[in-house]
């Protein structure tokens, strides 16, 4: 597969994934847990946190979660919306750790064409988490020597 150098563009990549909780404690214990990491950034304070942020990946991309009592005023308590799918390594051992944890399958393990295969879960909180086994991805970071 050839990679290409693509010109500047409005979207020029992910910046911050942005999940709601109605208890921040417990989402920052169940994600340190899911992760294997701890929290980056927490504001304003540990006792009281209103967001909390990990930095993840290759690239340390951010997932911020966000006290659900500052949730734009329009957001449903339905799950739906955009799906971000992080790229994973393993697809079956980190599905299965997820619902092990307690999360609940939102869209089963599906082979695509090309070597992609994607899945989603809805995590304890209620946020939609997508975890793809991604062969651009892991090209994209061969070119970079990483």
């Amino acid at each position: 597969m050839k990679l290409w150098k693509t010109k500047k563009t409005t979207l020029r990549g992910l910046a911050t994934v942005s999940f709601f909780a109605d208890n921040l404690q417990e989402a920052k214990k169940w994600y340190t847990e899911f992760l294997g990491i701890d929290r980056y950034y927490i504001f304003p304070d540990k006792e009281n946190p209103a967001y909390i942020e990990f930095r993840i990946g290759d690239f340390e991309h951010e997932l911020g979660i966000i006290d659900k009592k500052y949730q734009p005023k329009l957001a449903s308590d339905k799950i739906g919306g955009a799906v971000v799918f992080w790229h994973v390594d393993d697809i079956k051992k980190t599905f299965e750790k997820l619902v092990k944890m307690g999360a609940t399958e939102y869209e089963k393990i599906t082979e695509r064409e090309d070597g992609f295969i994607t899945s989603s879960v809805v995590d304890p909180f209620g946020n939609i988490l997508g975890i793809m086994y991604n062969p651009h991805y892991l090209e994209i970071l061969k070119s970079m020597n990483r």
